[in-house]
């Protein structure tokens, strides 16, 4: 039987039970668990460390209103740098390469923020429609382009995310075939093409994380333009 490139995509099953909420929860099993002791170990400190640097950075332009979202936008990072980074072992399943999972993250939150401006400052967020200075014959044309953009900004949440690890899984497949086939035909050029694919994994590596962090930063955008 023939593999299609985009069988990697296709979500595990076992005895007919769909996998991925074993992909999904599996995640969190390896966030080390703080203890109660003075001196943590260094894994621990790295991810003290690293969380207080991303609150710190992603709530510094957010008002103190928006501040309680800290809890949840830091977890909605771990848990998708984690699902990323562990889709990059091999035979694994990565559920953020599949646009329904991502849409489930986006259209709730974009929602939320968006609920959010229309109950605490409605005259703010329905200004967001219309430019300043705008020319009175623009109006309406402009209402339309705003509100059109206004709604589309969780599927671009979703499709950006779903976009970029789809593309990146699908070239390090086909390179890590192309070094394959070579390698009994033309060592050297094999030799070339996997220190290629090693090159591209690190690059992945950084896509997954740079990705996750993009996600949750617009995430904050569009929560300070509405608290």
């Amino acid at each position: 039987m023939i593999m299609s490139f985009f069988d990697q995509f296709l979500s595990p099953s076992l005895i007919g039970i769909p996998l991925i909420a074993l992909a999904i929860l599996i995640p969190w099993l390896t966030f080390p668990t703080p203890t109660n002791r003075w001196l943590n170990n260094r894994l621990i400190t790295l991810q003290a460390w690293f969380i207080n640097r991303f609150v710190y950075q992603l709530m510094q332009p957010i008002n103190l209103g928006g501040h309680k979202w800290a809890m949840l936008l830091t977890a909605l990072m771990l848990f998708l740098i984690t699902i990323n980074l562990l889709g990059l072992l091999p035979y694994t399943f990565t559920p953020t390469t599949q646009l329904s999972l991502n849409m489930a993250f986006a259209l709730p939150l974009w929602l939320t923020t968006v609920l959010i401006g229309m109950l605490n400052q409605p005259t703010i967020a329905l200004g967001h429609l219309l430019p300043e200075g705008t020319p009175t014959p623009l109006i309406p044309i402009l209402i339309i382009i705003e509100t059109i953009s206004l709604f589309i900004r969780p599927l671009a949440l979703g499709v950006r995310l779903t976009a970029n690890l789809t593309a990146g899984h699908l070239l390090m497949q086909l390179i890590a075939t192309a070094a394959f086939v070579l390698l009994t035909i033309m060592p050297t050029v094999a030799l070339l093409t996997s220190m290629i694919l090693f090159l591209l994994t690190i690059l992945e590596v950084a896509v997954a994380m740079i990705q996750a962090y993009v996600f949750v930063l617009l995430l904050s955008l569009y929560l300070q333009e509405n608290v």
